[in-house]
């Protein structure tokens, strides 16, 4: 028994130590113990699932619509492209789309794979185009970043520990979709993943990045944090060491901080 737990202990170091992926401009390295594949087709499925789900109202057609649609294609070309010039292209296979979904909710996100969802209670606070910019690249940024696979990795990780080995070398469809679910809390209404705060913080500084390659000043970045944060005044949010999410004050500070950095990738809009 005792040999066992020691090749188990061995083949889980090494799975660690081979599992892991790099975030595109950040250099992070990440544990990735699941596919991309995998998790992308997960997500198409609970993506496609809630999109059907009789309380999920898509509005199609309106100005504020396709502006969602516009203006995360427009991010989506820039992404794309900076992914294949930089020896990135082959790690992501997105199938993009972007979707106006009609509820009170101040909330948007983006699945793995590039299925993204803008609920129309977020749009008094994004008010223009650029705004709405900030959001998309901010939820884009955690795809690129592969949050979701991080967290399914650190779940995963966590299992094993407890005796579960078998679920991650099965890599077993219906653990990953359970997993995926959990996540994003499917199953009635959707929820918004709860990522760290330093996903949180890596998603506002590639998001910055995103919308200044596409043409949107990252400064007004924080005229939407300032907005946001006057949107939440009464709500009783927590202090940021109860919080998976950073503190205004803090987020804005380092978006502040971030603003040389976005500045430098800044491309005028072409159209």
């Amino acid at each position: 028994m005792k040999s066992i737990k020691s090749i188990l202990l061995l083949f889980f170091t090494a799975t660690l130590l081979f599992s892991c992926a790099q975030v595109p401009l950040t250099g992070r390295r990440q544990l990735s113990l699941v596919s991309d594949e995998t998790l992308n087709k997960e997500a198409l499925t609970a993506y496609q699932n809630f999109l059907n789900e009789p309380k999920t109202k898509v509005i199609k057609g309106t100005a504020e619509a396709q502006r969602v649609k516009a203006v995360g294609a427009k991010l989506a070309q820039v992404i794309d492209t900076y992914l294949k010039q930089n020896s990135f292209g082959d790690q992501y296979n997105f199938q993009w789309e972007f979707n106006l979904i009609e509820s009170k909710d101040v909330n948007a996100w983006c699945m793995p794979g590039g299925k993204v969802a803008v609920y129309t209670g977020i749009l008094p606070v994004t008010k223009d185009e650029t705004g709405l910019a900030t959001v998309i690249g901010h939820e884009i940024a955690h795809a690129i970043a592969r949050h979701s696979a991080e967290r399914y990795s650190q779940v995963t990780a966590a299992q094993v520990g407890g005796g579960i080995l078998g679920a991650v070398t099965a890599n077993a469809s219906e653990a990953t979709q359970k997993t995926v679910s959990q996540l994003y809390g499917i199953g009635g209404q959707l929820a918004l993943l709860k990522y760290s705060r330093n996903q949180e913080a890596e998603a506002d500084r590639l998001g910055l990045i995103f919308m200044s390659m596409a043409g949107y000043q990252p400064e007004k970045a924080v005229d939407f944090w300032e907005r946001m944060s006057a949107a939440k005044k009464g709500d009783g949010a927590p202090p940021e060491f109860l919080s998976t999410h950073p503190s205004d004050e803090t987020r804005i500070a380092e978006i502040r901080n971030r603003l040389p950095e976005a500045q430098k990738y800044f491309r005028p809009a072409t159209n």
